[in-house]
Formats: C-alpha cells, sequence, structure tokens
C-alpha cells in the first residue's frame, strides 16, 4: 500500500511542477490558505511532516522576498503570510488548486464522527506520488469509519465550495478495510494513498 508523505523522496512535484517538492507544496498550502492564522515553525514542522531545516530554509526565503512576515514572540518566531505583496493572490489560488485538497480536508475530516481512517486517492493522490498526468479536476476521499452519509455528503459539498471541483466521498468499514476482499479496496490498496491527518484547522 503506497501511502505517501513529506518525508518521502519523491520526483519532481507534478501537482505543480514549478515547485520544487512536495513539501513546499504542502508548506505553502498551509500558510496561504490559512491568512488569518500565524504559525511558529515547530508548528509548521508538525502541520507538513517535513524536516526543521527544511521548514527553515523555505521560511527564511519567503521572509526575504517578503512572501511572508515574521515577528518574535518569547523565543519563537511566528510567521504568516503578507497578504498585501503583489504575488499573494495568484499564488493562493495556485496552491488552492494543486495541494489545497489536503490542507481543506485534514481539518474537515476532524470534524466528522466515526472517523478512524482517510486518505485521498485516485487522480490526485496520483499526482502527489509523482506520477505524470494532467491536473487533477475532481477529489477521491476514502474514509475508513463509521460516519453518517449525510455528514460525508455534507463534508463534499462544503469541500466543492472550497476546493472549485467535484469532490467524491467513499466510506468503507474498518473490517473491509483490513480484510481488502473486495476489489474496490485490494484496488485502492495497489494504488497511492495520500493520508488525511485528523487535526483542527488551528492546530
Amino acid at each position: 500500500m503506497m501511502i505517501y508523505s513529506t518525508y518521502m523522496k519523491t520526483p519532481a512535484p507534478t501537482l505543480s511542477p514549478i515547485l520544487r517538492s512536495n513539501a513546499q507544496g504542502d508548506l505553502l498550502a498551509v500558510l496561504f490558505l490559512n491568512p488569518d492564522d500565524e504559525f511558529s515553525l515547530s508548528d509548521l514542522v508538525r502541520r507538513v511532516g517535513a524536516l526543521p531545516a527544511t521548514v527553515h530554509r523555505e521560511i527564511q526565503r519567503l521572509v526575504d522576498s517578503d512572501i511572508l512576515t515574521d515577528r518574535m514572540v518569547g523565543r519563537s518566531r511566528l510567521v504568516r503570510v503578507n497578504a498585501q505583496h503583489s504575488l499573494h493572490a495568484p499564488l493562493r489560488e495556485l496552491l488552492l488548486l494543486t495541494y489545497g485538497p489536503k490542507v481543506h480536508l485534514e481539518a474537515m475530516v476532524a470534524d466528522l464522527p466515526g472517523v478512524e481512517e482517510a486518505y485521498i486517492y485516485g487522480s490526485w493522490a496520483a499526482r502527489y506520488g509523482g506520477e505524470s498526468g494532467p491536473t487533477p479536476r475532481d477529489v477521491d476521499v476514502l474514509v475508513v469509519g463509521s460516519t453518517p452519509r449525510h455528514a460525508l455528503n455534507s463534508m463534499a459539498r462544503e469541500a466543492e465550495l472550497a476546493l472549485h471541483r467535484e469532490v467524491n466521498v467513499t466510506r468503507v468499514s474498518p473490517e473491509e478495510w483490513q480484510q481488502a476482499q473486495t476489489p474496490f479496496v485490494a484496488t485502492l490498496k495497489s494504488r497511492p494513498l495520500v493520508a488525511i491527518e485528523q487535526r483542527t484547522s488551528n492546530a
């Protein structure tokens, strides 16, 4: 089962080839899609799962370019996007359409009852894993657990409004997922999966 994380070395990102890595894309997405929030460097390391040295290097480059602003509170360095920068709007749109699904869905899944695991699969997960191909036009989400169908449908509608694309949510039971006896689950486990961490939007 191919579950991708930022720590894994993958080819140049195919979600947005102009970026250097998924770590950079995930970091920028967290910052630009939460414009009202400040983050410490340790917050960002935890949120994107990247090495501290990688996060520090990327943050310093962005602060030097005035794309981010920073301030010291005690011994913590807090950073946030500079909404007045001329690149803010186009970068935010780019990140929403590329790395946005992972950031938005983490907060949404955290609010759902009965979730044991959750993943993005399909074309978006394949691009995140480095497979070449066109930009995904939809996002496929798998929820493992007992979440009521109406809650999943509500989340899908909310995600579609946020991400400006179709969001398809499928639920399987924990037993079905573990046993992998159905063709659907067996196929999913043979293809790229991106884990959706269950954390709140301001975690």
